[in-house]
């Protein structure tokens, strides 16, 4: 539809690596530039996050965190992975495994797990779950793709008994990641934010640039931040209002109905 409209420039979102190509080339074949959002796609400007530095940010805390708790114990690294999305967000677990190593160099010959969530609560509490049946590991650290995949495996060390054995960081700071960071005593340790709220007023500039053909970088980066049960209220002090206003929202909802 874009193509057929001829408009000035596209700007794509769409998380499947092997249609990229075939998105890009349509673009191109009609002279649109295009921005692509956190997948890269062939010839386009790419904006979004930048995956290795946020896995680096993720494992650097967890290797802290297993110093002050563990005592620089630990016995076993879960990833929950999303292959369709490629490998390009497959990064955040690669930075994730060379921060807790450069933290924690012992960790280096604990046992990985790597396990297909799909990015979703749902698969990864699954598969987690199933996993947990065969091992015993006692100090176990979790990293998702992002805080579904991160909270689904949480439920799954929730439900076995074990929550205790486990610590779990996200990746995306999202709302469903924020809401457990501020339950008392959660292992869900943090999560690094990607600030999508921002996207928006960034990538227009980024827009404005290359119609006016100013020079752009062929990679815009968005500014990671670590999130934890600390300062998830600092980054985000009006979760607390939108919260108030949904279930004021609720009870309005309820009296018209009963």
């Amino acid at each position: 539809l874009l193509v057929r409209e001829k408009v000035d420039l596209a700007i794509e979102f769409q998380t499947d690596e092997e249609v990229a190509p075939i998105v890009a080339a349509k673009y191109r074949e009609a002279d649109i530039p295009m921005i692509a959002i956190d997948i890269p796609h062939p010839g386009a400007t790419y904006y979004g996050a930048n995956n290795y530095e946020a896995g680096l940010i993720a494992g650097k805390y967890l290797g802290r965190w297993v110093k002050e708790h563990w005592q620089s114990s630990v016995d076993e690294i879960i990833l929950l992975e999303l292959k369709r999305a490629g490998n390009l967000p497959r990064m955040r677990l690669s930075g994730l495994l060379v921060g807790i190593n450069l933290v924690l160099p012992s960790a280096a010959n604990c046992h990985v797990t790597y396990l297909e969530g799909d990015g979703e609560l749902g698969p990864s509490f699954e598969a987690v779950r199933k996993h947990l049946r065969s091992s015993h590991s006692r100090h176990v650290l979790v990293g998702g793709i992002n805080d579904p995949s991160a909270l689904g495996a949480l439920r799954a060390f929730q439900e076995a008994g074990r929550a205790e054995n486990c610590a779990v960081l996200g990746q995306n700071a999202s709302p469903e990641g924020r809401a457990e960071l501020r339950e008392p005593k959660t292992r869900f340790v943090g999560s690094v934010a990607y600030f999508p709220e921002r996207y928006g007023e960034n990538i227009i500039k980024v827009s404005l640039d290359i119609l006016n053909q100013r020079p752009v970088p062929p990679a815009v980066f968005v500014e990671h931040k670590l999130i934890t049960p600390a300062t998830v209220d600092h980054y985000y002090p009006n979760d607390g209002l939108a919260q108030m206003a949904r279930s004021e929202t609720t009870v309005q909802r309820d009296r018209r109905t009963a």
